[in-house]
């Protein structure tokens, strides 16, 4: 990165020069068609770390009478995944402060590869749970750092569209990675799955190395600047509303196959399909939301909260007609799957100078709301039924909406403060 001069505005209405740092890709990394396969290539790997993150899911069974566990057991592979990463992604930039964003990124796909094959030789449980710590924290580095090299691959101009390359390839897990995992895992064995995944993301390492430009660390990281990041105006109110409306998803959706078992006639080919109609749905949420999210930030921002909220609670309320669960589910997936481009283009709006602190606060706040849904969505479940669980999760999406939409509405500095103080990371 190269130091440039311009000019900043004083309290007292001078001007004085101020060095910055140019976080903008190098021309030479910005045609058309290696930006286009830098970008399908964090697609992949986010495609990849997905897919692995949640193949626990549709293998519980097989995965539990091969360990010799529970299916209650075999599932906290998935929990596992999601508690390192909450742990993990503060200290991001504090494991890794000097190096290169693309090593990093080599590194997950390395460290998600042997985490599969690891869990695919494991004879028990706890040996399996150790390998999936590895990768939950190769899941928090990518995400930590994605904001970050999607800026410099495409520019920080078009985030919003180069976010949608990643989102893309998370739902793209949904679609098609966790339900061919399944089918391979019935035509053979679960640990197969395992290790088909796993030598996918080895071999990932080597078009990343290739085909990603140099990403320099951000000068400071660490827990001190994402506290100072916090402390930025507006940007504490929409964290709070990104983890409750996470949570209010996860909350629902974690119980999805409860809820959608209520419609008459529903059999377990048509909750296949509706929970396939929710990854399409998905797919085209990133390719919609991902166009518009740069021009028409503030209506995308409060108009995708607000549909996963109607979705939710249609899915609940009218369990007779399934023509509208089956329209409201697809909204669901449409929507969730922008969340991810919304808050990700929020962080490079809110905190353009801290791309790295912001993707690792954006990060800590998916993966608290995934652990606080799996306990308190259960909690729910088993005590009161799916229909208050789904009442809760309705709650905590609107008031979601309700912080997220004001925090826009905040300055993004406060008045009479010096631009480029508020520009300078503390040291």
């Amino acid at each position: 990165m190269d130091d440039t001069a311009c000019l900043t505005a004083t309290p007292d209405g001078t001007l004085r020069p101020v060095l910055r740092r140019d976080t903008a890709p190098p021309p030479e990394t910005r045609t058309t068609a290696r930006v286009l396969l830098a970008l399908v290539v964090l697609m992949l790997t986010s495609f990849l770390l997905v897919t692995a993150e949640f193949l626990p899911n549709g293998m519980l069974t097989e995965m539990a009478v091969g360990l010799g566990v529970s299916p209650g057991a075999a599932g906290q592979t998935v929990t596992v995944t999601a508690f390192v990463g909450l742990l993990v992604a503060p200290f991001v930039g504090v494991l890794f402060p000097r190096l290169d964003r693309r090593t990093l990124l080599v590194g997950v796909a390395l460290a998600a590869g042997v985490s599969s094959v690891l869990a695919a030789l494991a004879p028990d449980l706890a040996l399996v749970l150790l390998a999936r710590l590895l990768l939950g924290a190769a899941i928090s580095c990518f995400w930590a750092m994605s904001i970050t090299v999607a800026a410099r691959v495409a520019g920080p101009e078009r985030l919003g569209r180069a976010v949608m390359f990643t989102s893309a390839g998370m739902s793209l897990a949904t679609v098609a990675g966790v339900p061919l995992g399944v089918v391979l895992s019935e035509a053979t064995d679960w640990r197969v799955t395992f290790a088909v995944v796993g030598a996918a993301s080895l071999l990932l390492a080597v078009p990343l190395r290739l085909l990603l430009p140099r990403v320099p660390a951000a000068p400071t990281s660490g827990v001190a600047l994402l506290v100072d990041t916090l402390r930025r105006p507006g940007v504490s109110l929409a964290l709070t509303g990104h983890v409750l409306v996470v949570l209010g998803h996860f909350a629902a959706y974690t119980y999805v196959r409860l809820a959608l078992e209520r419609v008459p006639g529903a059999g377990a080919d048509t909750v296949v399909l509706l929970l396939a109609l929710f990854g399409v749905g998905g797919l085209v949420g990133n390719l919609v939301v991902g166009v518009l999210v740069d021009r028409a930030f503030a209506v995308v921002s409060l108009a995708v909260p607000l549909a996963v909220a109607v979705s939710v609670a249609a899915v609940v309320a009218l369990p007779g007609a399934l023509l509208v669960v089956g329209a409201a589910v697809v909204l669901w997936g449409f929507a969730f799957a922008s969340w991810l481009i919304v808050i990700n283009a929020w962080a490079g709006r809110r905190a353009p100078d801290r791309l790295e602190a912001g993707g690792s606060l954006v990060v800590v706040g998916f993966q608290l709301a995934i652990v606080l849904a799996a306990g308190l969505g259960g909690l729910l479940v088993d005590r009161v039924g799916v229909v208050a669980d789904y009442a809760v999760a309705l709650v905590l999406l609107l008031a979601g909406t309700l912080l997220f939409a004001s925090s826009d509405r905040v300055p993004r500095t406060a008045p009479g403060e010096d631009a480029a103080t508020e520009a300078a990371p503390p040291r």
